[in-house]
């Protein structure tokens, strides 16, 4: 464990002297604040809106910067230390294939969970002061789901980079690949279901349908932040198949930590079994 620990120290620390830490936090509380206060713009309407509007707005920006930034922080960190020639060299260490793995993903999970708690920390503590006549209890319960969620859905991208920079041998393939696996989850995933459901005419089992939005880390993400406050009107698309799923909110954060814990344990195993 101390290993590991060591290994998360140092990649901590370079986040922090390379300013990652710094700058995605600056960017989380902007953007937050932002959303915050002119989410409701476009129906004519500057100033915090509602607290489930927040969050749902939220959420939809999370689906598409949470995930970018995952990969950008973690694709190149097997890959990249053997392009750099650090990777036999830290392997010369008392320190197992397994401990170095878990070490980075640990530092890179912390790094990125120490972002979206102060970014997103931040505003919420400018609209529960800021904001009169808020109700700070569901303001609090809200924004502490929405940055669990954010951490775990994260922490799926980091795997999923991971499982990449095991398995390839450079750094622009590596890069490739995430930015593919990127388009495909946050872009081109939903676009398939509501193809495959237009094109089936109904017929697609309506039974499985649902169950097909687990396969997608940012469906269960949107769900999440969304369907908490039991408004089902506010899902659009095929996040109205949502609805129907039967596993209530523990299934989803289940999903989630599926989301993180699969992909990590494959990488785990084609690094140990990568030639150097």
């Amino acid at each position: 464990m101390n290993s590991i620990w060591t290994i998360a120290r140092k990649e901590l620390s370079d986040s922090l002297r390379n300013r990652w830490l710094m700058a995605i936090s600056l960017v989380f509380a902007t953007l937050a604040l932002g959303i915050a206060w002119f989410g409701a713009a476009a129906s004519g309407q500057v100033g915090y809106a509602s607290t489930p509007a927040t969050i749902a707005s939220l959420a939809s920006l999370g689906i598409f910067l949470i995930p970018l930034i995952a990969l950008l922080l973690a694709y190149d960190a097997i890959v990249g230390e053997e392009e750099g020639g650090t990777l036999l060299l830290l392997l010369t260490y008392p320190l197992s294939r397994s401990q170095l793995l878990l070490g980075k993903f640990l530092g890179h999970g912390l790094t990125l969970a120490l972002a979206t708690v102060i970014g997103f920390g931040v505003a919420g503590v400018a609209i529960a002061v800021l904001v009169d006549d808020v109700a700070i209890a569901s303001l609090a319960v809200a924004m502490l789901r929405f940055i669990g969620s954010t951490v775990l859905l994260g922490w799926g991208f980091i795997a999923l980079a991971y499982l990449i920079s095991v398995r390839v041998s450079e750094k622009p393939i590596a890069a490739g690949l995430a930015l593919a696996i990127w388009f495909f989850f946050v872009l081109i995933f939903d676009l398939l279901l509501l193809g495959t459901l237009v094109a089936s005419e109904g017929q697609f089992s309506a039974e499985l349908l649902p169950w097909l939005l687990m396969l997608n880390p940012t469906d269960i993400y949107r769900l999440l932040n969304i369907v908490a406050f039991g408004d089902s009107a506010q899902l659009s698309g095929v996040l109205s198949l949502g609805a129907d799923l039967p596993i209530g909110f523990a299934g989803l954060w289940l999903g989630l930590v599926l989301w993180f814990a699969i992909p990590l344990a494959g990488a785990l195993l084609l690094f140990r079994n990568r030639r150097i």
